[in-house]
């Protein structure tokens, strides 16, 4: 059981964007309806086709979204962090789960009913004007990264998904060495192309020391370098 004053702290600080914009009232339904929850490394959040219910908010940990393609392929759509929310756009487009969501690590997540967050919307244009940036951010997001799937070679696809990484996550003490530690497999989901490929590029960023790989550590030895890969595809 999490004390209430422990629980307020939790909440204003992983609600810290949202919490700005609410009138007092807003943030007293807001504690009495949120929920905390541990996932285990894999354990799926939410799947596609679900009804969407919940606003989700990553309060410890890393969280992939992911959408099964063709033969059950599977391709990584967007990697969350703390303190970051997803799985609201479903219910505001009136429609199931196009995506799943799955903890990358042992995670924290806590989660408010998404009629509560609609309710104080209505009421509330603060948190509308949230929700519309954070959509529209989303999408534009979304927009570069299909014409760098799409028209980039594998290797700048690979450039493309180390560096995602080191702006979304940071690197540890030593300043190279990435702070997530991807299976080759989800580095290959997260950059559309297969696990040998992935394999195989890595080994070659190894050989031009463009990196440093120990298991699913990766060191980022030539950045600079890597940027351009990345640009030129």
């Amino acid at each position: 059981m999490i004390k209430k004053s422990t629980l307020d702290h939790v909440i204003s600080e992983g609600l810290s964007d949202i919490w700005k914009v609410l009138k007092p009232e807003e943030k007293r339904i807001i504690t009495d309806n949120f929920t905390i929850q541990h996932y285990k490394k894999g354990q799926i959040i939410y799947a596609e086709l679900e009804e969407p219910e919940n606003l989700w908010i990553l309060l410890k940990g890393k969280v992939k979204m992911y959408k099964n393609g063709i033969g059950d392929r599977e391709q990584i759509l967007r990697l969350y962090r703390p303190v970051q929310y997803f799985g609201y756009r479903a219910y505001f487009a009136g429609e199931n789960y196009v995506s799943s969501c799955a903890a990358l690590e042992a995670s924290v997540l806590g989660y408010v009913p998404m009629d509560i967050v609609e309710k104080i919307i209505r009421n509330n244009n603060g948190l509308a004007m949230f929700f519309i940036h954070e959509l529209s951010r989303n999408l534009g997001g979304s927009d570069t990264k299909i014409v760098n799937l799409t028209q980039k070679h594998i290797r700048g696809r690979l450039a493309d998904a180390l560096l995602m990484l080191e702006d979304n996550y940071g690197l540890e003490d030593d300043d190279a060495t990435l702070k997530i530690y991807m299976s080759r497999e989800d580095l290959a989901n997260l950059s559309n192309m297969t696990t040998s490929n992935a394999i195989r590029t890595l080994t070659s960023f190894v050989a031009e020391k463009l990196i440093l790989v120990d298991g699913r550590r990766i060191k980022i030895l030539n950045e600079p370098q890597l940027r351009k890969i990345s640009k030129f595809g």
